[in-house]
């Protein structure tokens, strides 16, 4: 069975159930119908552009416009972590941490799964490499997000606890041991609860794209089976990675809670 296309009047068409949404909320006066709107028109123009450039990048084989492009996608990742933040750490830190975080978990798991278990020829093949980097960063990013906010937003709120627990000898590690492990098990929850609820609750992303390709519903699920698995174990290293190194730069050499290197949104440093 092929697939169907879609024309871009029956894309219309999908487009009034968004307007019709966005009438009833602006009618209920919920104040995000033009938030709505703009997002839906992001979605349009980004994936058309993302579109051209797999024609092209799927078109060549060649390994130095697959690592342009994935470094493209992990530095944009990257701003989006530092972007929903509510009190980021200054300096760039959230950036750095955030980037390097998900580029050596991401990273890892997508080579090693394109490697050591799809192996396509060359192993970097455009249609199985980038496909899958994206879902590797795109749910890494939404777990190291989570987390270092949670972990930003506990120490503001728990500052004084924190300091109690210095001034009575504690080490930084054990001052905000519980802040971590809540940071950590934030960003974890998202992807547990995903795999939990799969094939019972809702049919994945990738697993529903195959079997509207016309693959068959046997190898669509071997297919998310294996992303599942590695989506949860690029977040979770990733997610680990961003709390653990963020939780250390809020002590300085002496450990002292360095609340000046949180910045609040809108902040410049």
């Amino acid at each position: 069975m092929g697939v169907i296309e879609l024309n871009w009047w029956q894309l219309g068409l999908a487009a009034v159930m968004v307007l019709a949404l966005a009438g009833c909320t602006a009618a209920g006066r919920l104040g995000v119908g033009r938030s709505l709107l703009v997002a839906a028109l992001r979605t349009v123009l980004q994936l058309a552009l993302i579109g051209l450039v797999l024609e092209a990048l799927f078109a060549t084989t060649a390994l130095h416009w697959v690592v342009l492009m994935a470094t493209a996608m992990l530095l944009i990742a990257g701003r989006e972590v530092m972007a929903r933040q509510q009190r980021r750490l200054g300096g760039g830190w959230t950036f750095g941490i955030g980037t390097l975080a998900m580029f050596l978990s991401s990273f890892a798991v997508t080579v090693l799964s394109l490697t050591l278990i799809i192996g396509p020829e060359p192993w970097y093949t455009p249609q199985y490499a980038i496909p899958l980097l994206g879902m590797m960063l795109g749910n890494t990013m939404t777990g190291v997000a989570i987390g270092l906010d949670r972990l930003s937003d506990g120490v503001w709120r728990q500052r004084a606890q924190i300091e109690g627990r210095l001034m009575l000898g504690q080490r930084w590690q054990e001052a905000v041991g519980d802040l971590r492990r809540d940071a950590m098990r934030g960003g974890l929850i998202p992807t547990i609860n995903g795999m939990a609820a799969a094939g019972v609750v809702s049919l994945p992303g990738m697993m529903t794209g195959q079997i509207l390709a016309g693959s068959s519903p046997a190898v669509a699920v071997k297919y998310q089976i294996l992303v599942m698995f590695a989506i949860t174990t690029a977040t979770g290293f990733g997610t680990l990675l961003a709390v653990a190194l963020a939780s250390r730069r809020l002590f300085d050499e002496r450990e002292r809670l360095r609340l000046d290197r949180l910045v609040p949104p809108g902040g410049n440093r």
